[in-house]
């Protein structure tokens, strides 16, 4: 049974085109990723403002998909296509690399970007895979989770299965990561150089759950986004898991799953509506409003961000107090 009824998310915003990545600020304003540019600034008062309209890098669209403010004023921006990287975007309009290649590799499509309390950025690549569906499998592990800090970038974690969003949580000793098609969540204790130890699993999810986007609550609790069954899930520091909401179709949900123990999702495309009544396959997931209980919700296909009251308040993330303005 849901925590929360799912007849009560409202939304924000319209006409953005798919808004994967959702940051929210103290200042109340939300930030979400944006296929028509960089991303539209949904300000508290509702008005939008898209930012970065028809951006390209290496003479093709920018497909920005993971995006980070930075305390300079500047965002950082991934680039879902090949090459892909982490780029700069400033609020002239100007797009600037900021991490294309490690290890002496260029990064091939970047899923997603975050800037911890310490300065240091991290990256994620969910596959080396050409196309990228190929990936959507159990038996492939070749993500990786890339790292730049003072001493330059480097990878710090290799053979993950789809690697997706992964964060520093508000201690600051572990970095967290979704393995989307191992459907685990795992982390890493973080050593004093930015290094990561070994790998522990957190939390392994059950049918029809791909784990997605994280985020982290006042508790030190992880809160998990699972896009084909439209799922919410609280993960405890235990691992425990509470299912706070989905919005489900069974005889959808039972096919995504005959798919991926067949292994033969790798064959499938996402359809460009997922069978539900009220959401549009969430993606991502971030705490806010005046006292931090409020979540926005992305969403992979959709035009606009579900937001919901939650019974527990939200861990400020390191941009809280940042905002894209010219410094």
């Amino acid at each position: 049974m849901n925590v929360i009824n799912i007849d009560t998310i409202a939304f924000v915003g319209s006409g953005i085109v798919r808004p994967e990545c959702v940051l929210a600020t103290g200042a109340g304003d939300l930030y979400v990723s944006d296929r028509r540019g960089a991303f539209t600034r949904i300000d508290a008062d509702g008005r939008q403002t898209l930012f970065g309209a028809g951006l390209t890098c290496f003479g093709k669209p920018l497909l920005v998909n993971g995006i980070e403010l930075l305390p300079d004023g500047s965002a950082l921006l991934t680039q879902l296509d090949d090459p892909g990287g982490v780029w700069r975007f400033t609020v002239d309009g100007t797009l600037t690399p900021f991490l294309l290649e490690v290890d002496g590799t260029p990064l091939p499509a970047t899923n997603f970007v975050h800037a911890d309390a310490q300065g240091r950025v991290w990256a994620t690549v969910s596959t080396r895979a050409q196309p990228r569906t190929l990936a959507r499998s159990r038996k492939r592990a070749d993500g990786f989770i890339a790292m730049l800090d003072q001493r330059g970038a480097r990878i710090v974690a290799d053979g993950l299965s789809f690697t997706n969003e992964a964060k520093v949580d508000p201690s600051g000793q572990w970095l967290y990561v979704n393995q989307t098609y191992a459907r685990e969540l795992n982390r890493f204790p973080i050593k004093p150089n930015g290094d990561l130890g070994p790998r522990e699993a957190v939390t392994r999810f059950g049918a029809g759950i791909f784990p997605d986007g994280l985020t982290f609550d006042i508790d030190g609790a992880v809160w998990i986004t699972s896009p084909y069954s439209n799922s919410l899930i609280r993960v405890d520091c235990d691992g425990r898991q509470t299912l706070i909401f989905d919005d489900i179709d069974r005889t959808f949900i039972e096919d995504v799953e005959r798919q991926y123990q067949d292994d033969v999702m790798t064959r499938s495309t996402m359809p460009t509506k997922i069978p539900a009544r009220v959401l549009g396959n969430i993606s991502s997931m971030a705490f806010g409003g005046p006292n931090m209980k409020t979540a926005y919700i992305g969403s992979l296909l959709d035009d606009r961000i579900a937001t919901v009251a939650l019974p527990v308040a939200g861990a400020p993330p390191p941009h809280w107090n940042a905002r894209f303005v010219k410094r």
